[in-house]
């Protein structure tokens, strides 16, 4: 994976984990649920969207070269095993 690929993911999760602190102190302090679980929601789709980031690269660098090198189809199963457990 690319330095300023890896940047961006990291920056993702690094905002997630702050908002999960976040989310802990609205608990800790029990304020509405409401607003706890949209901030639950927040912190699901900034997960989302760095996993989309780690596939999209795990299928432009490992993928392509395992495809070039005939080997493709394990590489091809794992990210189906992936986008299985992602839609359920």
């Amino acid at each position: 994976m690319e330095k300023k690929d890896n940047k961006a993911i990291i920056n993702l999760l690094k905002t997630a984990r702050g908002q999960i602190d976040g989310i802990i102190n609205m608990l800790e302090e029990e304020q509405y649920c409401i607003d706890v679980s949209k901030q639950v929601l927040a912190v699901q789709g900034l997960m989302k969207k760095a996993n989309l980031k780690i596939l999209d690269q795990h299928m432009r660098s490992c993928v392509r070269t395992a495809m070039e090198n005939n080997q493709g189809e394990e590489k091809i199963e794992e990210i189906i095993t992936i986008l299985d457990k992602y839609y359920k």
